[in-house]
């Protein structure tokens, strides 16, 4: 069963234009071609990844931030108790007053024990200010540098400026080792952001919370759009897309940061830089820029649209209503920071 449903994935009439075989994407004199099996580097690069935010998160971002003077606070942990740790975990965070007499009796103590007991352990369910500023910093340093690695490998490229270089070429356009790193790097900080959904701030012991889940899905769905742009050698049009994406995000990122050191001001003035970015970046150049070059211009290229024309411009349609509906909560910020301050 395994084999076949290998074969079905990689029919040829999925992934690449008519008259076209896999045997044509073999490395010859002066032509590379991505090969999905590099995509098994990924996985190691993710732990390369996780070092590294140890190492910055450690000696970087909880000097960062002492300086901007965040306090690192400790909260007392609860005495060691089987008995409510096994309710607190299976059955509820906030028990009724009748629950807490009932494992007051149990545990043979008074109702107030149990109760500042609850207290306690709900506590530390809840991250630090400094843990909070420790990912944001994580998440900021990646963005950014992505960013500025993005633009110097992408200013250069006649695709960046004339989105119909896209498809100049294509199938066999080469891969560039530029956009092979690009790629490595972006795929594995989501397998990293993947393997600490456990750990990271908001989800720790949230079991299949709704948060939880939605960052499964993002991290997955995103993993999958590089790795299928990757499969189909899309990768000019991939790395445009990451580019796009990123430029906006370590703007929050450094809201956040600012935020929690209680910059108020520049928290605000950061998260006004984001919103004008987002707006710019994917409510206009995506649809316009991006999707132009994904939907319209391949009609010029082949009358006959492969299935993964209908695959990625699909999942390009969903990431773009999803930007339609996050535009729309960061207007609701915008419009109650104006306007009620």
């Amino acid at each position: 069963i395994l084999k076949t449903l290998n074969s079905w994935f990689w029919w040829e009439n999925i992934w690449m234009p008519i008259n076209c075989t896999w045997a044509d994407f073999v490395d010859r004199e002066g032509l590379v071609f991505p090969k999905p099996q590099q995509l098994y580097a990924t996985i190691p690069y993710a732990f390369v990844l996780l070092i590294i935010r140890f190492f910055s998160e450690r000696y970087v971002a909880i000097p960062l931030a002492k300086a901007l003077g965040i306090k690192n606070v400790r909260r007392v942990k609860p005495q060691p108790n089987p008995v409510l740790e096994s309710y607190f975990r299976e059955c509820s965070r906030h028990p009724s007053q009748s629950d807490i007499q009932g494992l007051a009796k149990k545990c043979n103590c008074t109702v107030r024990l149990v109760e500042k007991w609850f207290r306690r352990r709900r506590n530390l369910e809840i991250p630090t200010v400094l843990r909070k500023f420790q990912e944001a910093f994580w998440r900021f340093s990646f963005y950014l540098t992505s960013s500025i690695v993005g633009f110097i490998f992408l200013c250069d490229k006649p695709w960046f400026y004339d989105i119909w270089q896209t498809w100049v070429g294509y199938p066999f356009q080469t891969m560039l080792p530029s956009q092979y790193w690009y790629y490595m790097a972006e795929i594995g900080f989501y397998w990293s952001l993947l393997f600490t959904l456990g750990i990271d701030n908001k989800r720790k012991a949230s079991g299949f919370s709704f948060d939880f889940m939605a960052h499964v899905v993002h991290h997955l769905a995103a993993i999958g759009l590089m790795s299928c742009s990757w499969c189909a050698n899309y990768l000019r049009h991939g790395t445009l897309v990451i580019f796009v994406h990123d430029t906006a995000d370590f703007w929050l990122e450094a809201a956040k940061m600012f935020n929690y050191a209680h910059w108020e001001k520049t928290s605000n003035m950061l998260f006004i830089i984001f919103s004008i970015v987002f707006f710019i970046t994917r409510i206009i150049l995506f649809p316009c820029w991006i999707l132009r070059a994904t939907l319209y211009q391949p009609t010029y290229y082949s009358t006959t649209p492969v299935i993964a024309y209908f695959l990625f411009n699909g999942m390009l349609l969903t990431l773009q209503g999803l930007h339609l509906y996050w535009g729309y909560l960061i207007f609701k910020i915008l419009k109650r920071f104006i306007f009620l301050k």
